[in-house]
């Protein structure tokens, strides 16, 4: 087989992989990275594992869907701009189309408030999710006594002050700790920066200012749907849980495009649903738009989903070509260990503050501790765990 051939063979593998990894990541971003560690890097090498932690280091630090930029990034690497807007497109697919076809059900069929009983162990198990997220973290990427105590304070600030605008600052400042008290050897200078894309940078300002301004002028529902998720695709650092109280705010309690019990939910459901968290904008899209009848729903669908994906792609479209040549440069290359060590922080503060909402009751304490049991110990997928503990809720 030519080397081109082998290559093209290589990105359709990748991409069957992603989809593969849109049926069945569920937990949010810090679950999705192990699973990505686990199918990406281990078992099929598409990257290695340092490439893999640089790039969800970099993630973390901007704006937006973590998970869904790290493996837009991987597609940029190994095929471009074009090959990282497909592979972005089959990542969001699955959970996109079933948030949408969700909102329409339930808006068309007065479904507003189903009974969600067998939906009643999913808070413990995202728990035990998270929680093991955490511990796969912790071993990944504290290895040093000064990793702990960044590791600890920033889970302290994180569950003390739950601030969106704190988390960019307490990675950053994880990297400048670690990258002033690790002297490890020395690496080249990197030459030059170049081949920046200033475009796409340009693209995302144009955009993010047209579209208020549109969306302010004439006051249309979809443009409005579109700037609102673009202006939170922008400022969302953090995830979904961020993003989740943000869009009940705007979208239920001032503009009042949603009923409460329709966010609740979708939001019920998005608890079960595999990919990126941000679909949530997908419903929220949809539900917003229920009095213009099916099209205009499939049409507040595409306006939700594109505006809070769109600008993390823009961002990283310009950042990575950048990143690529300053990677390997002393500071930025130690920087890295501290970004992790604060990452894992953040994971555990997400982890905690995850279960706080969840009844400590026997029931409760048997599903997350049997998750964390299956997770920790046998090789059950995510799906059967998931698809258990609803037809546990169901049945008990």
């Amino acid at each position: 087989m030519s080397s081109s051939r082998f290559q093209h063979f290589k990105k359709v593998l990748f991409l069957l992989d992603v989809l593969k990894l849109a049926l069945t990541a569920f937990g949010g971003p810090q679950v999705h990275f192990t699973m990505f560690r686990k199918h990406l890097v281990q078992k099929k090498n598409y990257l290695t594992e340092e490439e893999l932690i640089e790039l969800n280091s970099l993630c973390s630090m901007l704006p937006g869907p973590t998970s869904t930029q790290t493996i837009t990034a991987i597609g940029y690497k190994m095929g471009g701009p074009t090959f990282a807007f497909i592979t972005l497109g089959i990542w969001i697919m699955p959970a996109c189309l079933l948030m949408g076809t969700l909102a329409i059900v339930l808006s068309n069929f007065d479904l507003a408030s189903p009974k969600l009983g067998f939906m009643k162990f999913v808070a413990p198990m995202a728990s035990g999710f998270l929680i093991y997220a955490a511990y796969k973290f912790i071993q990944m990427f504290v290895t040093k006594r000064y990793h702990w105590a960044l590791l600890v304070g920033t889970a302290i600030i994180g569950t003390w002050q739950q601030s969106p605008f704190l988390i960019p600052v307490m990675l950053i400042l994880g990297g400048l700790i670690s990258s002033y008290i690790n002297t490890r050897g020395s690496v080249k200078k990197p030459d030059p920066i170049k081949n920046i894309r200033w475009d796409n940078l340009l693209l995302y300002g144009g955009i993010f200012i047209i579209a208020a301004i549109a969306g302010v002028a004439t006051q249309n529902r979809f443009l409005l749907l579109f700037e609102n998720n673009f202006r939170y695709g922008s400022i969302v650092f953090g995830g979904g849980n961020v993003l989740i109280p943000l869009m009940f705010n705007q979208f239920v309690e001032y503009k009042h495009y949603i009923e409460a019990s329709d966010f609740l939910a979708g939001l019920g459901f998005l608890q079960a649903m595999p990919g990126p968290v941000f679909s949530i904008a997908t419903f929220a899209g949809a539900m917003s738009v229920k009095e213009y009848g099916f099209f205009g729903q499939v049409l507040g669908m595409i306006s939700g989903t594109v505006g809070i994906f769109l600008p993390g792609i823009l961002l990283i479209f310009f950042v990575f070509p950048i990143w690529n040549q300053l990677k390997n440069f002393a500071p930025v290359k130690n920087a890295i260990e501290g970004i992790n060590a604060a990452s894992a922080g953040l994971v555990v503060s997400s982890a905690y503050l995850l279960f706080l909402p969840v009844e400590v009751n026997e029931q409760n304490m048997l599903v997350l501790l049997t998750t964390l049991f299956l997770l920790l110990s046998t090789k059950v997928p995510s799906p059967i765990i998931v698809l258990g503990c609803l037809a546990g809720g169901y049945f008990f």
